[in-house]
């Protein structure tokens, strides 16, 4: 009899890893394995941490991109210039608007060239490093933003009759003090530079990079300032069809160009992991067996999670224009997040995905990178950066180029 219970025993736990087994075995199957077409040079994955500067990382990796795609030479820019430049300048206009204009952390591509443009840049070394100025070792703007927002909104809302220009240092110290000091000048690879001429040095002509978008409420082939609150320097976008906006990005990528984008991640298909898909809720309930209204109670870590554990063989939407419209409209695409597009990949599947270097640090299960679908990536773009030399003739020759 114990020799029987024994018997038993061994059976039922034989069983239940070989369930085990199956499970992890289906689950493995659906996650993907990806298949590069095409990879462009990109430089170090860096960590914006505890701040809302994503539009700050991730174009100044655009541009460090096009350093190296030029020149073959690797810099580490400083973002921390371009926030310290950025925000004083945008609470400037906060105020100048009587504080009829949101002031945030977030900005746009539009704002990094301004900059560059305008004041310069610097390597990273020749500032403060992130963090480093409040005792940590990477961004945290909790604070930060705590102090100056409210610095400008009482001077914003201030029922004096007149400004004093006192105001203008008080706020620059603020910034300095958790920011640090641009520099006047500094030394690097031995050689002198003020912020201008180093920028001058990094041989790239600022005229040469556009902005495009694609929507219905302005008419395509038109220059427009995407209406978004972070886009408060009215930076213009061409207005191009949703089927240009693919080709521009594949046509860059397979010409060795990278892309500055902006769009949404806060949809169900992207994950924390390193993937993005364009979900179609429908097909994918049919698949798990469940509703819409049960699917819509669900918290959004776990619609998320239930994506993950389908991978690959999540069903997806084809993007359309009309859709793209409604949902910018409607409040439900959103300017989230910058990251940069620099290469194209394949899943098992066929499915065809960019490769984009993200700001978080070496996370996900790619250490950093993100494979996005391009469905999701055209549904998705609030709009994106590129070189003009980087465009199809065709397209360019529509805009008058």
């Amino acid at each position: 009899m114990k020799n029987l219970i024994l018997n038993l025993l061994l059976l039922c736990i034989s069983i239940s890893g070989y369930a085990a087994d199956s499970l992890t075995t289906d689950t493995a199957a659906n996650k993907p394995v990806f298949t590069i077409v095409k990879q462009n040079p990109i430089t170090s994955i860096k960590n914006q941490s505890k701040s809302g500067t994503c539009w700050d990382y991730s174009t100044l990796s655009f541009f460090e991109s096009e350093i190296l795609r030029k020149s073959g030479k690797t810099y580490n820019l400083s973002e921390m210039f371009v926030t310290n430049k950025n925000y004083m300048d945008r609470a400037i206009m906060t105020v100048r608007l009587h504080g009829d204009m949101q002031f945030e952390q977030g900005g746009s591509a539009y704002d990094v060239l301004y900059v560059l443009k305008n004041y310069g840049i610097c390597p990273e070394e020749a500032m403060a490093l992130p963090g480093t100025m409040y005792g940590d070792t990477l961004n945290n703007f909790s604070e930060f933003f705590q102090v100056m927002p409210a610095y400008v909104r009482t001077l914003a809302k201030t029922s004096n009759k007149r400004l004093t220009p006192a105001w203008k240092k008080g706020l620059q110290g603020i910034i300095d003090a958790y920011l640090g000091t641009v520099p006047e000048t500094f030394t690097y690879e031995g050689k002198k530079y003020t912020p201008q001429s180093f920028a001058a040095s990094l041989g790239l002509n600022w005229d040469d990079y556009y902005s495009f978008t694609s929507y219905t409420h302005h008419p395509f082939w038109t220059e427009f300032a995407v209406e978004v609150q972070d886009n408060w320097r009215q930076g213009p976008s061409w207005n191009v069809p949703m089927d240009c906006l693919e080709r521009i990005i594949d046509n860059a990528v397979m010409q060795g160009y990278t892309v500055a984008w902006g769009g949404d991640v806060s949809d169900d298909g992207f994950s924390r992991e390193g993937l993005a898909v364009l979900v179609d809720t429908k097909k994918f309930l049919d698949i798990e067996g469940s509703d819409m209204a049960k699917w819509l109670k669900l918290e959004a870590k776990d619609r998320k999670s239930k994506v993950k554990d389908l991978g690959v063989n999540v069903p997806e939407l084809t993007p359309s224009q009309e859709k793209r419209q409604e949902e910018f409209d409607n409040w439900e695409l959103t300017d989230d997040h910058g990251m940069l597009i620099y290469g194209i990949a394949k899943d098992q599947n066929g499915r065809e995905y960019y490769m984009v270097k993200n700001s978080w640090g070496e996370t996900g299960d790619y250490k950093g990178i993100w494979y996005m679908s391009k469905n999701y990536i055209i549904a998705k773009t609030m709009d994106f950066m590129v070189n003009k030399n980087a465009v199809p003739k065709d397209i360019l020759n529509k805009l008058g180029k």
